[in-house]
Order: C-alpha cells, then sequence, then structure tokens
C-alpha cells in the first residue's frame, strides 16, 4: 500500500464512521440538516443568496432506508445508490444542499497576469495549493473557510487565506454550519472515485455524490483524528516514495501470497460450525450420479476419490489406491479436502460450438484481448459490432472462463453475462454449488501457475493441456469458508496497489 492509498484508506474509514467512535449524547444529523436548511432560507429570504431550482432533500423513511426528494418530484429510494452503510445518527446529503457557492467570473484573473510575487496568492485547479500572486484587491475573496474542487483537474483544496480566483474551472464552496475541513476531507475522498472525463469536466458528477454526514461534534472528532496521524501518513508517504524503485514488484508478490495463503486455509479463520468439505464433496458424487443415470453427462471419468489414512493421503481411480503424499503440495486444515479439478467441474464436458455467423448479433462476443491479467473486462462487444466470424463457444453466466493460452493465464473471471468466446477460452462450471470466485483464485494462485509452467506444450503459443487442468489438486474449503476467503481476498486486494490485477 502506497501513500495515496493509506490516505485514500484512511479517508474511507473516516467517512463510513470507522475512524472514530460515535457519542450516543451527540446532537444528530438530522438535525444538524434542518439547522442548515433555515439557514439557507434565511439568507435567501434576505437576499444574499439565490434559491435553488431544484434542492434536494434526503430524510430516512418509516423503513429507516434512505430517500431522496428532489425539486417538486416524489421522493425515491436511494438505498441501492448509496455508496455504504453508515452510523444511525448520520444522515445523507449533497454539495449544494450544505454549501453556498462562492466567486464568479468577476473575481478571475487570466494566466499572464499572475504575478511571482504579491500581495495576493492566486488559487486555481492546478496541483500546486497556489499558482502565484496578485495586487488587485478589489478581486480579493474574502469569506472563508472555502473547500475548492477543480472542475477539470478533480483536485480539491481547502481555502482558509484571503485570495484571487486564477482561472475557470474552479467551484468554491462555503459550508454551511458543518465542519468545512470535514467536508474537504469527503470531497478528496470523493474526488478518487469520480470518473476519470480526462480534460472534461467532474463537477456534474461529484454534486451527484452521496455524502456522509456525522452530527457536527463527530466531524470535529474525525477532523482532530485525522490531523493527528497526517504527520505519520506524510512520513510513510516519503518512505513509500524513496522505496517504490526498489519494490516495483512488492505489490503483486504481496498479492500472490494472499491469493497462495487463502488457497492454503491461512488467511481467514476456520469455523467448527461449518458444514465440512467431505460432505460437499459426497454431495458432488451424488449430484454427478444423478446426471448420468438422467444421461445429461456421460459417466464420469474423472471419478477421483482423495482420503487421508494413518497420516497420509490416498487416491482411488478407477478402483485402485495409491498415496499420492508427493503430490500435495502443502497442508490444509482439517475441515478441507483435496478434490480434482476434473471431478468438481464440467472442464473436459463437450463445449458447445456456434458459427459466429450465426449467432445473435445483439449476444456479447468475447476475445482475449478483451480481458486484462487478472480478470478485468477492457471492452464488451456484440458480434455484430464485430462482425466475428468462425467457431466460437458458448458461455453461460456464472461460468469460470480459463485461457489455456500461456501468456494468457491470469486472464480468468467469472462470467457475468452469457456470451460466446474464441476457442483458446475454457469456460467450466463447478458441481455441488462450489463458489467460482473461489475456484478464479485457486486458478490465479502461484501454486497452479508453477504447475501450468512445468507443463504446457506448444512453441508459438504455449497451451496448457487439458489433462493438466482436470489433474490440478483443487484444495477444498467448506463452503461457507469459501464465501469468507472470496470477501476477504476482495476487501484486502482492494488495498493493495492498482486492483486491476485482482479483478
Amino acid at each position: 500500500m502506497n501513500g495515496q492509498q493509506l490516505k485514500n484508506s484512511i479517508l474511507q474509514m473516516a467517512v463510513q464512521g470507522k475512524l472514530v467512535p460515535q457519542d450516543p449524547n451527540d446532537e444528530p444529523a438530522s438535525v444538524l440538516l434542518e439547522r442548515i436548511r433555515k439557514e439557507k432560507q434565511k439568507l435567501i429570504k434576505e437576499g444574499k443568496i439565490k434559491k435553488e431550482k431544484n434542492p434536494s432533500y434526503i430524510f430516512r423513511g418509516a423503513d429507516n432506508l434512505p430517500y431522496e426528494k428532489v425539486g417538486n418530484n416524489e421522493p425515491i429510494c436511494i438505498a441501492d445508490e448509496v455508496p455504504f452503510e453508515i452510523p444511525n445518527s448520520w444522515e445523507w446529503t449533497k454539495i449544494e444542499s450544505i454549501s453556498i457557492p462562492v466567486g464568479n467570473k468577476t473575481n478571475q484573473i487570466l494566466a499572464k497576469e499572475i504575478l511571482n510575487q504579491g500581495k495576493l496568492p492566486v488559487v486555481s485547479q492546478g496541483k500546486e495549493l497556489i499558482d502565484g500572486y496578485c495586487n488587485n484587491e478589489d478581486k480579493k475573496i474574502n469569506v472563508l473557510p472555502l473547500v475548492m474542487f477543480g472542475d477539470h483537474t478533480r483536485n480539491v483544496k481547502y481555502i482558509d487565506f484571503e485570495f484571487v480566483i486564477g482561472a475557470d474551472g474552479t467551484k468554491f464552496h462555503k459550508i454551511v454550519i458543518c465542519n468545512a475541513k470535514y467536508i474537504y476531507y469527503w470531497m478528496s475522498y470523493a474526488a478518487e472515485t469520480l470518473r476519470n472525463r480526462g480534460y472534461a469536466r467532474h463537477y456534474s458528477l461529484l454534486k451527484k455524490c452521496y455524502i456522509p454526514l456525522p452530527p457536527l461534534n463527530e466531524q470535529s472528532r474525525i477532523v482532530e483524528m485525522i490531523e493527528r496521524i497526517s504527520p505519520a501518513v506524510d512520513k510513510y508517504e516519503l518512505i513509500d516514495g524513496l522505496l517504490s524503485n526498489l519494490n516495483n514488484t512488492f505489490p503483486n508478490q504481496l498479492k500472490n501470497s494472499i491469493l497462495q495463503e487463502a488457497i492454503q486455509g491461512k488467511l481467514v479463520q476456520q469455523d467448527p460450525n461449518d458444514e465440512p468439505a467431505s460432505v460437499l464433496l459426497e454431495r458432488i458424487r451424488a449430484e454427478k450420479q444423478r446426471l448420468i443415470k438422467e444421461e445429461k453427462i456421460k459417466k464420469d471419468k474423472h471419478e477421483s476419490i482423495i482420503f487421508r489414512r494413518d497420516n497420509s493421503y490416498y487416491e482411488k481411480f478407477d478402483g485402485i489406491e495409491r498415496c499420492i503424499d508427493d503430490e500435495i503440495p502443502f497442508e490444509i486444515p482439517d475441515s478441507w479436502e483435496w478434490a480434482r479439478l476434473g471431478f468438481v467441474s464440467t472442464y473436459t464436458e463437450a463445449k458447445k460450438k456456434i458459427k459466429a455467423q450465426n449467432a445473435s448479433p445483439h449476444i456479447w462476443q468475447l476475445d482475449l484481448e478483451d480481458i486484462e491479467n487478472g480478470g478485468r473486462i477492457l471492452e464488451r462487444k456484440t458480434v455484430g459490432e464485430r462482425k466475428a466470424k468462425g467457431d466460437k463457444i458458448l458461455f453461460e453466466t456464472g461460468n469460470v472462463l480459463y485461457s489455456k493460452l500461456r501468456p494468457y493465464l491470469l486472464k480468468v473471471l467469472v462470467a457475468p453475462t452469457e456470451g460466446i468466446c474464441t476457442p483458446e477460452i475454457v469456460p467450466f462450471t463447478l458441481y455441488g454449488g462450489i463458489l467460482s470466485e473461489y475456484v478464479v483464485i485457486f486458478l490465479k494462485s502461484s501454486y497452479v501457475d508453477d504447475v501450468i509452467n512445468s507443463s504446457t506444450y506448444g512453441v508459438k503459443m504455449p497451451r496448457v493441456g487439458t489433462q493438466t487442468m482436470v489433474n490440478l489438486l483443487l484444495p477444498l474449503p467448506p463452503l461457507n469458508e469459501q464465501h469468507r476467503i472470496v470477501k476477504k481476498v476482495e476487501d484486502v486486494l482492494s488495498h493493495i496497489g492498482s486492483n486491476k490485477s485482482a479483478q
């Protein structure tokens, strides 16, 4: 985690109510919002500010869910739109509901008018706090403090000194009653989450964001805590910068370590109340036997039973038992089991083929170049958009999609929808409800990478053979633990470097 990521994590904790404890004696944020509304109404009556065209009013309904009323429209539930849960004493709001815009073109000066020295600092949307100086006191802004958002740059600044506006693209906000520093920290967090539109404007995105608003006293405690730990965070960022050249490979190494810890049962705690993986395997055997009887699948060529005896591992295959201790790569918890990937999945079953020209022009067509290493989808195009030809493979929502070409082995993901793909991608499902996301973690692990590195074939474009894949030893946790592992991996990897290769 670099310095910026650490800052982002601290800000995320702050705006989610996880940085400081809540105090039941604090006046709730709902009361604070009512005071803000009354204050703005008073200022409107006095002619000091303009009336908003379509003001946003957010409140908790009788079902304790957040609702938003915009202008004269009917309130709508926004429970699916707010980004996370907040404490009961907090409320959701928007920046234009708690602020007053400050400054206009009459306060601005041109870039060519900025001086190297002068009486008043000039503030614009650049990265630096000030861009230079100005001597024209008629353009001075002295309504302080203000929070600035760079419309083009997404830079955020806290201004507590008299200044002159340096250029277009700055949005200055005078925060009403709330702690301006807290709003500055929220805006800094929110700016990082906004879609980057390049030099296009971003304020239209920011003003739609929901602000998690704590009670006023808690806002002060949050600001105090952030500023108390900021020197240590700044020191960390400095050291991180000095060491970055030495640690270019560290994020990927750490991710690999986390994935490996995950499949060895070391990332989350085991729960003795979980149904053991042995029961899950029995269900899979029963499920496959039923499907064979119903002639929905062929008789299992990979009927493998792996068990422990006398502190050793044995496998029964085609009625023959053999010790496989030399194949077991690492120890796993007692509630886990080993299983061959071919036994618990449809990896070897016949794939549904289709000519691209016969597929619906509206269906998704997935090619290898559309997937980033780690499984993130870079682009989605339909058959019609690609004008595709040749043989393709049908896949279904929830399939594991695995690239068998050696340079692209990390292009593995869970299919979010149905579609067709290149034959170099193998779609398969898991029996017994095994989580596809857990198997993706397994397939990205260094253990699988090492096995496949030693067994790919082909010179020009090395491929991993089907037999290698079906023989992979899968460390199988209880189903409940699979859920915990997947969640933990997602949580941890989201804070390590770029999360692109972990998606």
